[in-house]
């Protein structure tokens, strides 16, 4: 092999991946008796905390691509877990809000999704949590975008 690889022991890409599978375990666990993927968890979970917003807009921030959010969001929609219309100044874009259904699930799942979250805090301690968010952060495209606006 060559020399210029990092070992994969070091390589950023193989270390997010493993990183990203011990975070999802417990997550995939919590979200095991509620029937919601983890891509549907992240969709309502935007939409709580941010409110409707257009589909381009959800799409990005629940780090989707846009076609599978919209086969997922006419399924959601379908289980009455987010409400779809259209805007009604540009009848092309379509807008997506969090029905009180969804908002049961995040509810039901808060303490559970905070313990998760506490739990890796506590793995790591607060500081270093924080710094990696922000490391994370910095590698990501959206950060960039936004600061560039």
């Amino acid at each position: 092999m060559t020399n210029s690889l990092p070992s994969t022991t070091r390589s950023l890409p193989i270390a997010l991946m493993r990183a990203r599978e011990s975070v999802m375990a417990p997550i995939r666990d919590m979200l095991s008796e509620t029937g919601l993927s983890e891509q549907q968890w992240r969709v309502l979970r935007v939409l709580a905390e941010q409110g409707e917003m257009d589909s381009h807009s959800l799409a990005e921030r629940a780090c989707l691509l846009f076609p599978s959010l919209t086969r997922m969001a006419a399924t959601m929609n379908a289980k009455g877990l987010i409400t779809q219309t259209r805007d009604p100044n540009d009848r092309r874009r379509q807008l997506i809000a969090i029905a009180p259904a969804g908002l049961a699930i995040i509810a039901s799942r808060a303490e559970a999704a905070s313990a998760i979250a506490k739990g890796f805090r506590n793995k790591i301690g607060d500081e270093d949590y924080e710094t990696l968010l922000d490391l994370l952060g910095r590698l990501s495209a959206d950060t960039d975008a936004e600061e560039t606006v």
